[in-house]
């Protein structure tokens, strides 16, 4: 009896307490400024001369502090000052190293030299490595160290321009791998002899620290403590866009020595498992199985939220911590979740503040108009959930193989064929079925966002659509059938052989679940009579097969590197050709007019003159139609009301600095969305006290029948 009594009081205690019982987080976290997302799986790398990864760049890009960054509010995207105190100053010059006006044509630029000064007083979060004490570990200094909160100390410095100097070295460190490398050494003066000069140190001494400091780089110079110079060849524009990045970040001297130490790599005390910046978080916490954390960076004081955005930026209110010191969180909560529905309940219980949409949940989260405007549905609306969406700077495209004697090269019979696909594929129709709306039919390779692209009529690929007010509307079948019967296969029948056409389409699309989208496919290709072969493969092999130009047809994806017309449209430039010259433009396509306009647009700087010259790239590629340009896919992501200046910014993957969470109406919401049902544990208490009454009276009448 003492044991049910007690059951049920602790049920009754239970039902009248006001706590939430499924809150997966301390509760002394409430009313606190943390932001609280999720990770789908462990980051590789955090040493920024390794990462090269989304999920990666997630952690890195709020770490670490190069020179440049995106502006957060503008469109098309724009680079401004991060670390740097204003844009680099960029000079020319000739052979013989003597200066060059800036309007000089770019094949007389041999040398572009980049001055970039940074801001002063910048400082590095606590480390312990900015302790001179732990540069000399002894045997025993490290037992019961199994993170960096475990050393007693850790101390800053002020960041300096040769620590900026000192990471561009790493690029080529023997011991690193470093996704960039080929690229930089082709550009930075002295990198690729830089180095050879390190492998023959590390083949020397292997046992030995590699010091980069006892190595001089030509094309790198230090000034002074805020300003150093980088000097690369020729004119190459786009190198502003590797300066955002991580891997041109600084990297102090101490911080490699440090974990170079023996016995730190046995502890996971590495630059890939605990990074040092100068950004404005850093990482606190890192179980890689559960969750990460990031800290507010104590000395980071250099920048504030911007004052100045799109047109109606001030009345979205996304200007209204404008000039406020970031960031504006003080610590971000990533937790380990593998599976969509458990991140998508959780988010709907307000555990996360924002999320993204599965393909399951669309219909729940997303209605869309008649007109296709995407808003969030009533139960949404309901919890005050908002959308935010933008158009990735991506592109996915099918690709036609230039060297195949079907639908390659430039011949008319070929090219109308492939305007006949490139009409029939109705890819408006695969982004309704298929991506839940998700996604922009592409007119071009180019992407929203991106120099050189039009919208309205402007932009509309008129080999495919017609322009309706000032909307792509695509041809008729009619259309697809004429030019398919110009082509010599009236009615998918070639006129001379009298055989059915057959093409040939490669994917690695595998398994159940993309049979609908390739059944889809061979529906589109019957609407001309065309029998389509599908081969799907691996991945590996689908590469090979590439490799070797062993395809008709096949579907590929490309996300740029930097927001430039140039890294798109070298998918299409004939030197770049896979199967000749191994490079990227899997179609070998290969036009002389194509070209010769790319070898002037590539390195120029965006201006009317630049602009032209990609309009009439364009018209050359949708004349000959060497892919079917796809679509654009567009991100959805949604956030709960207690978020704020929520805008989609695709290239800027330090985004969360920008973001304000208001605590104390997350706290009220949780309460409200998560108070438990107490009636089945008041009905609970009531039958456990009746059994017990129950049962009491039974063993009492056992006694008084003895």
């Amino acid at each position: 009896m003492k044991v049910l009594f007690s059951v049920s009081l602790c049920l009754l205690l239970a039902s009248c307490d006001g706590g939430l019982w499924n809150d997966p987080y301390p509760a002394g976290d409430a009313g606190k400024s943390i932001l609280y997302t999720a990770f789908l799986e462990r980051p590789k790398h955090l040493d920024p001369a390794q990462a090269y990864s989304e999920n990666e760049y997630d952690f890195l890009a709020l770490i670490y502090s190069p020179p440049l960054q995106y502006h957060y509010l503008k469109r098309p995207y724009q680079l401004v000052p991060l670390a740097a105190s204003a844009m680099p100053k960029v000079s020319y010059l000739d052979k013989r190293l003597k200066r060059l006006p800036d309007n000089v044509a770019p094949e007389r630029i041999a040398y572009s030299v980049y001055e970039i000064t940074i801001k002063p007083d910048m400082q590095y979060q606590p480390h312990p490595a900015f302790e001179l004490q732990y540069l000399r570990l002894k045997d025993g200094d490290l037992d019961g160290i199994h993170s960096l909160g475990d050393f007693a100390r850790a101390g800053t410095r002020p960041v300096l321009a040769a620590d900026y100097a000192y990471q561009i070295k790493r690029l080529v460190h023997p011991q690193l791998h470093t996704p960039i490398a080929g690229v930089m050494e082709e550009y930075i003066v002295g990198l690729k002899e830089f180095s050879a000069t390190l492998q023959a140190a590390v083949q020397a001494h292997p046992e030995e620290f590699l010091d980069l400091n006892d190595y001089p780089l030509s094309g790198v110079e230090v000034v002074d403590d805020t300003t150093y110079r980088i000097t690369i060849h020729g004119k190459y524009p786009q190198f502003a866009y590797w300066l955002a990045m991580p891997f041109f970040a600084p990297m102090p001297w101490e911080v490699e020595r440090f974990y170079a130490q023996p016995g730190m790599k046995e502890r996971n005390l590495t630059l890939d498992w605990w990074p040092i910046g100068s950004g404005p978080y850093y990482l606190s916490e890192n179980d890689p199985n559960r969750r990460m954390v990031l800290t507010r960076n104590p000395y980071y004081s250099s920048e504030q939220y911007p004052s100045e955005g799109e047109t109606g930026d001030t009345a979205s209110g996304f200007l209204d911590d404008a000039g406020t010191r970031l960031p504006l969180i003080d610590s971000i909560v990533f937790s380990l979740e593998k599976e969509t529905i458990p991140y998508w309940n959780k988010f709907l219980q307000g555990y996360y503040d924002a999320s993204g949409i599965s393909s399951d949940s669309f219909d729940q989260a997303v209605q869309v108009s008649v007109s296709g405007e995407a808003n969030v549905s009533d139960a949404m609306k309901a919890q005050d959930i908002m959308l935010s969406t933008a158009v990735a700077t991506s592109t996915m495209y099918t690709g036609f193989n230039w060297l195949d004697p079907v639908v390659g090269g430039p011949s008319e019979r070929a090219t109308r064929l492939r305007r006949a696909i490139a009409i029939a594929v109705d890819f408006e129709e695969f982004i309704s079925i298929f991506a839940n709306g998700r996604g922009i039919s592409a007119q071009s390779p180019l992407p929203p966002g991106i120099f050189g692209h039009h919208e309205g009529c402007a932009g509309v690929n008129r080999y495919v659509y017609d322009c309706v007010q000032d909307k792509p509307k695509r041809k008729s079948i009619a259309e697809a059938k004429r030019l398919l019967a110009e082509a010599g296969y009236p009615g998918g029948v070639d006129a001379k052989t009298k055989q059915p056409l057959v093409i040939h389409f490669d994917t690695t699309a595998t398994g159940l679940g993309n049979k609908s989208r390739l059944d889809w496919l061979r529906k589109q290709f019957d609407k001309l009579g065309i029998q389509l072969d599908v081969r799907s493969t691996d991945y590996n092999r689908f590469q090979d097969k590439i490799r070797r130009g062993d395809t008709q047809m096949f579907f590929i994806g490309w996300n740029a590197d930097y927001p430039d017309p140039e890294n798109f449209l070298f998918l299409l430039h004939g030197p770049q050709g896979k199967v000749k010259f191994s490079g990227e433009n899997a179609s070998n396509y290969s036009s002389p007019e194509f070209d010769r306009l790319f070898e002037r647009m590539k390195n120029m700087d965006n201006t009317p003159q630049r602009q032209q010259i990609i309009d009439d790239m364009l018209e050359v590629l949708r004349r000959d139609s060497p892919w079917l340009w796809g679509f654009h896919p567009k991100s959805y992501v949604l956030q709960h009301g207690w978020l704020h200046n929520i805008k989609s910014n695709i290239m800027a993957n330090n985004k969360l600095k920008y973001w304000r969470v208001d605590a104390e109406q997350r706290d009220k919401m949780r309460r409200e969305w998560n108070q438990p049902e107490r009636a089945p544990l008041w009905f609970g208490a009531a039958a456990v006290l009746l059994f017990g009454v129950w049962m009491w009276r039974v063993l009492r009448k056992r006694e008084q029948a003895k």
